[in-house]
């Protein structure tokens, strides 16, 4: 590692060194299906020890970068960084992790009974009610994103209580004791309505993409089923497939 750099706290060690392998897979200086350097090697190369080497290539494969079989060295999987399942599921997290500033801000919120397909994905009797919550997102002052999202009520009443311009509402709901652990998502395109066209500045009827998304508590519960339709060029959803991990990330698509 250079000499220039301020030396990181111990704890922090292995994410420097996650940092500068990240860089190098990226940059394609391993080749997808490439070796990387055997652990006591990355020890010399970054003068720490091999237990900070496995912590960082831990994370390496948890970003699905590089496989998980220990005792060898490790293959390079491919040169796109796989997010994390809270980047993944909160619009905030990801938008910080690609360095954008996320805005959000309630357009309505309403209790009501729930609809067919409502009770189904949020597992209610029939005539339950739920509470519907249709919300703008912006990225660095630019809407880019109308999310619909419909809660069971006892989620819905503590959503009802975050103020409506909060950054986030996933991070409030976690610390009130809501736990998002799993998630279903179904991509494909729609056509935007009256309210797309408002909040995203864009033609009624103009394609959008949309992505579906069922999320669940630990105990497999329900506790949110969204819509979050997206303005066309602002995002791509990517499929990473492996014999090691297989896994679904974001990516931004900044406007030209």
């Amino acid at each position: 590692m250079r000499d220039d750099r301020a030396e990181p706290a111990k704890g922090t060690l292995y994410r420097t060194v996650a940092a500068d392998l990240r860089e190098a897979i990226a940059a394609g200086a391993y080749g997808s299906g490439g070796k990387l350097p055997a652990e006591s090697a990355l020890a010399e190369r970054y003068g720490v020890s091999r237990g900070t080497i496995r912590q960082a290539l831990a994370a390496l494969r948890a970003d699905g970068l590089v496989t998980s079989r220990r005792g060898t060295r490790r293959v390079v999987l491919g040169t796109t960084r796989v997010q994390s399942f809270s980047e993944l599921l909160s619009f905030t997290n990801w938008a910080r992790s690609v360095g954008e500033d996320p805005g959000g801000r309630v357009e309505r919120l309403e209790r009501r009974p729930a609809e067919a397909r409502e009770c189904e994905q949020l597992r209610l009797d029939p005539g339950a009610e739920v509470v519907v919550v249709l919300r703008v997102r912006t990225l660095s002052g630019r809407p880019v994103m109308v999310e619909r999202s419909v809660y069971p009520v006892w989620v819905g009443e503590l959503v009802a209580r975050i103020p409506a311009d909060a950054v986030s509402h996933t991070e409030p709901l976690q610390e009130q004791g809501v736990v998002f652990a799993d998630a279903d998502h179904t991509i494909d395109l729609v056509l935007a309505d009256a309210d797309d066209a408002r909040l995203l500045g864009c033609r009624a009827g103009e394609a959008l993409l949309r992505e579906r998304r069922r999320t669940t508590d630990p105990v497999g519960a329900p506790v949110e089923w969204s819509e979050d339709r997206y303005l066309h060029g602002t995002v791509a959803f990517t499929v990473h497939n492996s014999l090691a991990t297989s896994a679904l990330s974001r990516r931004h698509r900044r406007p030209h």
